[in-house]
């Protein structure tokens, strides 16, 4: 969190990559944070994100962003397409490109303090972007990474889509490493070891269906297909918060 000339706080902006219809943006604002942009080439989200974030800029091709078009921000978050990495590879005929190098370009272009990435827990053996392939590029960026495990249900939701995130800080002279106890203190409690309350519904059970009856919806098909790729909302909202924790801390300290 960066702070004005005058000494008072400013809000900490986020950048999104891949952003569909906005699930780690609407957690993040909730949060406290300020979306300044959006990277989605779909035409339908796209269309959605600009009802829902009508002061963020918007891009459609990632191969067309760079820093010469993209602010500075202080949180670079997204889950670049996962086909590929995981098993909905083999059953889908058309997949998405593999992006997770354009990613990393981003994020070594702009050099943000923090990055988030999510993508499936479960990846192929294969898969040419898996979570430590992309840990290891960071780190050589000079980023200290934290890997960690979270179910929606840990969050309140009635469905456990368990995915992986990839927390990673920029690390400098003037900052603070994530380091022994102190990693290990926030690794359970972003995977709510220290939210008994919210944990009660890990044991199981298949996630509810979503009813595919016409409703009169138009392009159901594309908001299914939106809402299923999307972060839930209670999970990106409970991890900005621990970071927005961290950053007041810093700027307090």
């Amino acid at each position: 969190m960066q702070r004005s000339r005058k000494g008072r706080s400013v809000t900490p902006t986020i950048g999104s990559l891949f952003t569909g219809i906005g699930g780690f943006d609407l957690g993040f604002e909730m949060a406290g944070f300020k979306t300044a942009w959006q990277v989605e080439i779909d035409e339908y989200r796209q269309k959605v994100l600009a009802g829902l974030f009508p002061g963020a800029e918007r891009f459609r091709d990632i191969h067309e962003c760079s820093k010469a078009n993209l602010k500075p921000v202080d949180v670079i978050v997204g889950g670049d397409p996962c086909q590929e990495n995981s098993n909905a590879r083999r059953a889908h005929a058309t997949i998405n490109p593999s992006l997770g190098g354009q990613f990393i370009r981003i994020v070594d272009e702009l050099r943000p303090r923090i990055v988030l990435r999510e993508n499936p827990s479960a990846i192929r053996a294969d898969a040419p972007w898996p979570w430590f392939r992309f840990r290891n590029s960071l780190e050589r960026l000079g980023y200290a990474v934290l890997p960690f495990r979270l179910r929606a249900c840990c969050t309140g939701a009635e469905h456990q889509r368990e995915r992986l995130f990839l927390l990673a800080e920029l690390q400098d002279s003037n900052g603070a490493r994530l380091e022994g106890a102190e990693r290990e203190e926030l690794a359970r409690t972003l995977e709510g070891e220290y939210h008994p309350d919210i944990t009660r519904s890990i044991g199981g059970g298949a996630a509810p269906r979503i009813c595919r009856k016409p409703d009169g919806i138009p392009n159901r098909r594309k908001r299914l297909e939106s809402l299923g790729n999307a972060v839930d909302v209670r999970v990106s909202e409970f991890i900005a918060k621990q970071i927005m924790q961290s950053l007041k801390g810093k700027v307090a300290a």
